[in-house]
C-alpha cells in the first residue's frame, strides 16, 4: 500500500547488532518489488540472464538474504495469497499505469534518452509467478521457512508478530500498523544505504523500529482511528484517498469527530469521491482481514548444491562469488553452533 504515515510515525533507529537472534517476518513482496525497482542496467532495464529471465530479484534477495543472516537475523519469509475483492480495481490501475509507463519507456528508448529510460523503466516493474517461484527457491535452499498467507502478506506477518512467533514484521511500507502488527522494522540493509528508484544515486539510511503502541500513544488515537487516518489518506483499497485531506487534515478531523465515524465520512463528502464504495467496506476489509495459524517455523541447514543449480546453472551467477558467500556463511553458522546456539539453525 504504502501509506503516507512517514510525517506521523515515530521511530528509534537501531542497529542490525538490536536484532540478533530475533525472528523477523519479512514481508517477501514488498523485499522482491525493492529489488526489482532498484538493481537495474544504467539505462533503467532489468537485469536477466542468458535466456532474458529476470534475475535483478534474485541478486537482491541473495545478497541482502546471506548478508542479514551473517548478522545472525532468523528470518521468515511471508508471501501474499488471494488479494481481498475490492483490491482489484486497484490492480487494474496499477497495471494501466505499467503500461503507460512501458510505452514512455519505449519512446525514450528509441531517442536514446538514458536518463527517461531509467526514470520509467522502475514504473514498469511486474512480478510474475516464475519470479516467485524462484524465489520461493532461493530462500527454501537457504534453509529458511516460508509462510503462505491466505490473503495480505503485511496482516499475516502482524499475525506471527502479534502471537509472539516473531519479533517484528519486515517491510518498508506502514501498512502493517494498520492490520495492528506491534513492531515493524524498516530500512533493514546491511548497506546502511539505499539505491533510490530510477535513479543511479544512493541515500543513507539506518534501520528503523516502529511501534504501534508509540505510534498511538503520540497521536492519541486508537486502532480503529488510525484505520479511518489510512483510509481517508489512501491505501490500497481506495488509493489517493479523499482528494485534500493529507495526514495532518485527517489528523484534525479526528481529533474534531473522534469515533464518529459516520459523521466524519459525511463531512469529508466520502459518497461523492467514492459512489461504488463505503467506507465502512474498506474499513472491514482491513479489520478482518484473513489470517492463519497454520505455519511452521524451522530453520534448516544450506542446500549449497540446490543454491548452485538454481543461481549459477541455472540463472548464470558468477560460481566463485556465489561458493565464497556461501562459505563466508556457513563459517558464521559454525561459530554461533559453538557458542551454543545449535538450534539457531
Amino acid at each position: 500500500m504504502g501509506l503516507q504515515f512517514k510525517e506521523l510515525v515515530v521511530k528509534r533507529e537501531i542497529s542490525i547488532a538490536d536484532l540478533k537472534g530475533k525472528v523477523l517476518a519479512i514481508d517477501a513482496m514488498n523485499m522482491l518489488y525493492q529489488f526489482l525497482t532498484t538493481i537495474r542496467s544504467p539505462d533503467g532495464s532489468v537485469l536477466t540472464d542468458s535466456k532474458g529471465r529476470v534475475t535483478s530479484h534474485l541478486i537482491g534477495l541473495f545478497s541482502r538474504t546471506t548478508a542479514l543472516m551473517e548478522q545472525g537475523l532468523k528470518l521468515v519469509f511471508v508471501f501474499d495469497g488471494k488479494p481481498p475483492e475490492i483490491k482489484q480495481k486497484t490492480w487494474e490501475k496499477r497495471t494501466a499505469v505499467k503500461e503507460s509507463a512501458l510505452l514512455s519507456f519505449k519512446k525514450a528508448e528509441e531517442e536514446k534518452d538514458i536518463e527517461s529510460m531509467r526514470k520509467f523503466a522502475a514504473r514498469t516493474a511486474i512480478l510474475t509467478k516464475d519470479m516467485r517461484d524462484d524465489a520461493k527457491a532461493v530462500i527454501t535452499a537457504l534453509g529458511l521457512p516460508i509462510v503462505q498467507a491466505p490473503s495480505e502478506g503485511e496482516a499475516q506477518t502482524a499475525h506471527m508478530v502479534k502471537n509472539d512467533d516473531a519479533h517484528a514484521s519486515v517491510s518498508q511500507d506502514y501498512d502493517n500498523l494498520i492490520f495492528n502488527c506491534p513492531l515493524l522494522v524498516r530500512n533493514l540493509s546491511i548497506e546502511g544505504r539505499r539505491k533510490k528508484a530510477g535513479t543511479l544515486a544512493y541515500q543513507k539510511v539506518n534501520p528503523e523500529l516502529i511501534s504501534l503502541q508509540e505510534v498511538l500513544d503520540n497521536l492519541k488515537l486508537n486502532l480503529d482511528q488510525l484505520i479511518v487516518l489510512a483510509i481517508l489518506v489512501g491505501t490500497d483499497y481506495n488509493p489517493g484517498g479523499v482528494k485534500g485531506i493529507g495526514p495532518k487534515t485527517g489528523l484534525k478531523l479526528l481529533k474534531e469527530y473522534g469515533t464518529d465515524f459516520k459523521a466524519l465520512f459525511e463531512k469529508v463528502e466520502w459518497d461523492k469521491h467514492y459512489p461504488d464504495l463505503t467506507w465502512q467496506e474498506v474499513f472491514d476489509t482491513i479489520k478482518k482481514m484473513p489470517v492463519t495459524d497454520n505455519y511452521k517455523l524451522e530453520w534448516k541447514k544450506i542446500d549449497e548444491e540446490k543454491l548452485l543449480h538454481l543461481l549459477v546453472e541455472e540463472h548464470g551467477f558468477g560460481e566463485e562469488r556465489v561458493r565464497t558467500k556461501l562459505e563466508k556463511l556457513k563459517e558464521t553458522q559454525k561459530e554461533m553452533a559453538q557458542k551454543g546456539l545449535k538450534n539457531f539453525f
